[in-house]
């Protein structure tokens, strides 16, 4: 990859993490690794996000809402042009309780794009854990085309 695309890449990540309301900014995400071949988030542990007393169990919504948020940002990073997208369909398999107090690491790609229509896939582990996923999702998104995209916001120098 040449080093100009690298940078849009990186200048991309940048954007996603500064344009994040909401639920996504109060999750304190961290871009680790971001490349068309698919992006790496971390999310610092928050007990907010807990639903025990003990304050280890993370919330199933809090991981799909994580989950639906990154593959937006492998989206950005895989599809040139695109203005907005939309969630179409979201599926996420819990395949443990999510009990911890370590970091929660997603890894999400775009594996497959048309014209209208972008697929994810991407998984979900907790820091120091990467062979025991705690989620795995996939996702059907409908993408905008048009001026009003990241990447022409890149190009004419804006960076909010």
């Amino acid at each position: 990859m040449s080093g100009i695309a690298q940078k849009k890449i990186e200048q991309i990540a940048q954007m996603w993490n500064e344009r994040g309301k909401g639920l996504i900014t109060h999750m304190a995400l961290e871009i680790e690794e971001v490349s068309i071949q698919g992006v790496q988030v971390r999310m610092p542990f928050n007990p907010e996000f807990c639903v025990d007393r003990e304050q280890t169990l993370l919330h199933g919504g809090i991981l799909t809402a994580l989950l639906d948020s990154v593959f937006g940002l492998a989206n950005f990073v895989a599809i040139e042009g695109v203005s907005t997208m939309a969630t179409l369909d979201l599926r996420v398999d819990y395949l443990r309780p999510a009990r911890s107090r370590a970091d929660v690491i997603v890894r999400a790609h775009c594996f497959r794009k048309t014209r209208h229509i972008a697929f994810d896939s991407g998984s979900i582990w907790f820091d120091g854990h990467e062979n025991a996923e705690i989620a795995r999702g996939v996702a059907s998104f409908a993408l905008t085309r048009g001026d009003s995209s990241l990447f022409d916001a890149l190009e004419k120098g804006d960076p909010s």
